[in-house]
């Protein structure tokens, strides 16, 4: 397990990334579930790409987001937009990254302990999992609720370097095209 104390301030916009190429959100291929939330402040919101909205929880902590994956996927980062300016008590200091094949054996990967995060929250992660749960522990201000503005799920863009592109004949059956690149 890792631990942080504070957040970094990192110059990485995930959104930007993206569409540089250098990472790919992967997020839409889970299935997203919240232990709670406030109705119209949701998974949709949280998915959304614009930061004016938000989840907001609806319960007691710790606050849960669960993201499913239907085969085991290689997760890089995990970005999080919170805002303390704008949600004051609302907002996370303090989250548990935990990772596995289903619920039952998932294990803290990363904790963190944020101080007034005011944009990005950046978490490496460099694991591969079927399951990622992102546990809210505590707000700042001892505030019940949360909100998160945006989490993305991403993973580095492979350039398959094993890919035949000379070959020097010619695959025209659909069975030898299946054998056409390395996996």
């Amino acid at each position: 397990m890792n631990s942080t104390t504070s957040t970094s301030k990192v110059n990485f916009d995930p959104l930007k990334d993206e569409k540089n190429g250098r990472i790919r959100e992967v997020g839409s291929q889970a299935v997203w579930s919240l232990s709670s939330c406030k109705p119209g402040f949701g998974v949709e919101q949280l998915r959304d790409n614009c930061y004016d909205t938000y989840w907001q929880s609806d319960g007691p902590q710790p606050h849960l987001v669960n993201i499913q994956f239907r085969k085991k996927t290689t997760i890089e980062y995990i970005s999080i937009y919170a805002d303390y300016k704008l949600d004051e008590s609302y907002t996370p200091s303090r989250l548990s990254i935990r990772t596995g094949n289903h619920f039952h054996d998932l294990q803290e990967v990363e904790l963190m302990e944020l101080n007034e995060p005011n944009g990005w929250v950046v978490i490496k992660l460099n694991s591969r999992a079927f399951l990622v749960q992102i546990a809210i522990l505590t707000n700042h201000q001892n505030g019940r609720d949360t909100h998160i503005r945006q989490i993305k799920i991403h993973s580095s863009v492979n350039h398959n370097p094993a890919m035949i592109i000379d070959a020097p004949f010619d695959f025209t059956t659909t069975t030898l095209k299946q054998h056409a690149t390395i996996r």
